[in-house]
């Protein structure tokens, strides 16, 4: 493949760093790793955004965590089609091989994806109502959230649509029915969270009153 290119340098002594400290310093436990395989408690899926940093936020040590990060956090609707679907073959394998006891989905504060989601449904991103658009075409699962928004202002209302991106993938997991079936049984609980990158907070969402609460 004439395309590929060699590793840009400065990540060629970073990783040189890491293999001399820290993986040096670690052989038995990555060798523990390997030999097991992975045993993670929890799957986290999140945005792909460069400033969301699952294991940071966690103190997650590797192993740890499952995780899978796409455009806005977003789970889609169970739909076996036979097509590729990367985001339900994740959940897939979390639920049914890993067995994780726990699935959460992390949301963010100034989220690009949310926000071309709100632009596309407010009329402002006909670029992304073209079939050819993968990001308004995954945007297209956000959707429901957007029809559920309160009047106010583009802040908050954009805002309050990162948060619906989390609520409506929690309800598009509970149509999997191997997620159903796990959480109905107790072997399996889900989460929803918002982070707030600039201030560092945390926000869980409780059921029980529909709201979004700092830890």
């Amino acid at each position: 493949m004439q395309f590929a290119k060699p590793l840009p340098e400065y990540l060629v002594r970073r990783y040189a760093g890491w293999k001399a400290t820290t993986h040096a310093e670690n052989k038995a436990w990555y060798r523990r790793l390997a030999d097991e395989g992975q045993r993670p408690r929890a799957m986290v899926i999140s945005c792909c955004d460069s400033r969301v940093h699952v294991t940071s936020i966690f103190g997650a040590d590797q192993g740890e965590f499952f995780i899978h990060r796409n455009i806005a956090n977003l789970v889609p609707p169970y739909k076996p089609d036979g097509l590729q679907h990367g985001t339900s073959a994740a959940v897939e394998y979390a639920v049914t091989a890993l067995k994780v006891a726990h699935l959460i989905v992390l949301g963010h504060s100034g989220c690009g994806g949310v926000k071309g989601c709100y632009d596309m449904c407010t009329g402002h991103a006909p670029e992304l109502e073209e079939e050819s658009s993968f990001i308004g075409r995954w945007m297209d699962i956000l959707r429901p959230g957007f029809e559920r928004l309160k009047d106010g202002d583009e802040e908050t209302r954009t805002r309050d649509l990162e948060k619906e991106a989390v609520l409506v993938s929690l309800e598009n997991l509970m149509s999997f029915p191997f997620v159903s079936k796990a959480v109905e049984n107790g072997d399996l609980t889900l989460h929803g969270l918002w982070n707030d990158i600039g201030d560092g907070t945390l926000e869980c969402y409780h059921p029980a009153s529909g709201t979004f609460d700092a830890i």
